[in-house]
Order: C-alpha cells, then structure tokens, then sequence
C-alpha cells in the first residue's frame, strides 16, 4: 500500500530513521576511535632507582609525569634524571634515577658537608675526588651509603720529622695527634722536655717538630736547617709539570747553653756550643719544558663533559684505586700510555685529559667506558 507521499511505508520508514542511524554509527565510530587512541598511547618503558630496574606501562607524556605518577619526587639540586624530566617518554626507553646522599666528610680535619649520587664509601671518594690511597677511613670502603646520608672521617698519610737527641726521627702517619705521632716515632717525651708543637693538634704534611732536652742547669736545643731545592729542567715532562726526583730533607743545627738560675729564676743564658749535627740534603725537581699538544680532534658534537661527570665527578685529579684508574675518564696508566700520553693523566690538565679520551673514542669507540659511554 502507498502513503500519501508517494512511497510505500517500509521505505518511508527507513527514510525517517536513517537520520538516527548515521547518528548512532558516527557515536560509535568515535568511540571506537577514542579507545584506539587511548590504547595507542600506552607505553612500557624501565624504570632504574639507585641500580634497581623494573618495568612500568604508562600513560605518560613525559619523564616528569611518569616520576610523578610512580610516587618519586626528585630534587633537580642533588638527585640525577637520564633523560631529564622535561623530555618526551618514548615506548621502551630506560628511565635512570640515582638519588643524591649528603656526606659529612672531614678531611684531614677539614669539615663539609657534599652530596653525592655514590652508593658506597668507595664510589663516593672516586667521585668526590678524595685521594684516600693508605688513609685513615672511619668507614668501610665497601659500607653502603642510604638516603640518609653517611659521616666519613679521612686522614690521609703525612710525613712528619722530629728532631731529637742529634737525629731526625721521621713517620709517615694518619694519627689524629702530634702526641700519637711522636709516639710512632719511638721518641720519649719527658715532663721537663720543651716542644715547639701543641700536643693536642693534628699534625700536617711535611710538619718538623724540634724538641728540646732539659737537663738541669744545661739546656740543648735543637733547629731545623732549610734545605736547598735544585731545578732540572728536562723535555720528558710537559710544561707546568715537575716530579721530584730526590726529597729534601732538614738538617739539624743544636745549640746548647749554660742557664743560671737565682731563686728558682733565670738569671743569665750562655751559649757554649753551636753545632751542625746533620746536614740538609738538597731537594732535586725536574721541571718540563715539552710544550702541550694543542691540537685537539674534533669531538664531533660528543658530550664529553657528560662522560667525565660520570666517570670522576669532573674532577681532573681523582683517582681510583680499584685500577688505578686516573682523571677525568679513568685513565689506566697503560692505556694513556696507548695513546701517547706520559706519566699518569692527574699530571695533567683537564683539556690534555681530553684530548687524549678524544683519541681513544675514535680508535675504540664508546665502549672503553662500559658503564659512562653511552652518555657522550
């Protein structure tokens, strides 16, 4: 049967539904497309906190967002983010995280307090650019560092002299006290004896201490003669490099004299005798005179501060133990002989220290720096 407008009814009604259904499928295309978006966004990626990895799917935007949304705050002052929290969070990319740990560390009774991304009392020194090679450590080398924080006392050895009785009494010692040290030495200390050092103090590099004998009436007193310093100049050193060939050493001058003594005052001084009992030995340095390399390879747009961060601290004179491993880029002593270097990298200047990494990155690669390498 016809309408009134001229088509049959079934086709009417489809005529005035239709309008619904493009509705309906348009709601259900963006839906559809909705999800596929939301889903498409997810990503997984690993997360490393202080050496700890794990995986993590994620909706973030950003390495920011994602340290918000997993609960860990960092402070841009002390803690590292790789990549930064401003850079785009790819599908797969690695996240590392190392908090920073403040120190108390005291050196040679020097107090600061630093912060350090180290997790041990090792890798803390190394990065801190600590020389603790035969030092005093008030904690264990291998001790872990927590997010608290640690307090690290280092005495590094010094050479103190003591002159005494006509000798030089010397000791290379990390005792806290010039009276342990004088102990070390085995010189005997009597009540009535004079010292020209306080007791109580530490001692320092190179400290000469001069004690005097008091014996009744008759008083010996003991000086240090200066030692003469002599200069070689050679062209196996660098410029600004020198190396001590032969340590000097004081001398000792004594003197003694006759005191007068009046009612259990002085009265009167005399000098009797004045005697050189040892002589000084002349201090020989070499000095370089070879002029510094200053044709530096083009770097190529690496980041080598970057790589030195990680390695040393950016310090150019740390030291590692462990090695040796030496400078900026933890130089082995064979491998900066490799690529032309003398001596040991320390001895050097930061960009001579670069200059020769610069040389073994395009001989090697990044992988000389297994852990650092991938930062340049």
């Amino acid at each position: 049967m016809a309408s009134v407008d001229g088509l049959p009814s079934h086709q009417r009604s489809v005529r005035d539904r239709l309008p619904a259904l493009l509705l309906h499928a348009a709601v259900v295309a963006g839906l559809l497309g909705g999800t596929t978006a939301f889903v498409t966004s997810e990503k997984t990626v690993t997360v490393s906190v202080d050496g700890t990895s794990r995986q993590v799917d994620t909706f973030a935007g950003t390495v920011g967002e994602l340290l918000a949304d997993e609960g860990l705050p960092v402070d841009s002052a002390h803690d590292l983010v790789l990549p930064t929290p401003g850079q785009s969070l790819r599908d797969g990319a690695e996240v590392v995280i190392r908090f920073g740990r403040p120190v108390l560390l005291s050196v040679d009774g020097r107090r600061r307090t630093v912060w350090t991304t180290a997790r041990t009392v090792s890798e803390a020194l190394v990065m801190l650019g600590v020389r603790s090679d035969g030092a005093y450590l008030s904690a264990s080398r291998s001790r872990p560092i927590g997010r608290g924080g640690i307090e690290i006392d280092v005495r590094r050895p010094r050479h103190v002299t003591f002159l005494a009785d006509g000798r030089r009494h010397e000791v290379t010692t990390t005792a806290r006290t010039v009276r342990s040290a004088l102990s070390e030495s085995g010189v005997r200390l009597r009540q009535q004896d004079r010292i020209t050092a306080d007791l109580t103090k530490m001692p320092y590099a190179e400290q000469v201490v001069s004690i005097t004998r008091v014996d009744g009436k008759r008083v010996r007193k003991e000086k240090p003669i200066r030692f003469d310093t002599v200069e070689r100049k050679t062209d196996d050193l660098f410029k600004g490099t020198t190396e001590v060939v032969r340590q000097g050493k004081v001398g000792i001058r004594v003197r003694r004299f006759v005191e007068t003594f009046l009612d259990g005052k002085l009265d009167s001084r005399e000098l009797v005798k004045d005697t050189v009992a040892v002589e000084p030995v002349t201090e020989i340095v070499r000095v370089g005179t070879k002029p510094v390399p200053q044709n530096t390879p083009v770097s190529d747009g690496l980041n080598w501060s970057a790589l030195a961060g990680c390695e040393s601290g950016g310090n150019p004179q740390a030291v590692n133990s462990a090695g040796p491993y030496y400078g900026l880029y933890q130089f082995l002593e064979s491998t900066w002989r490799s690529v032309g270097g003398t001596g040991i990298p320390t001895q050097f200047s930061a960009a001579e220290q670069t200059y020769r990494a610069q040389i073994l990155y395009n001989r090697s690669g990044a992988g000389q720096w297994p852990v650092c390498g991938r930062l340049l």
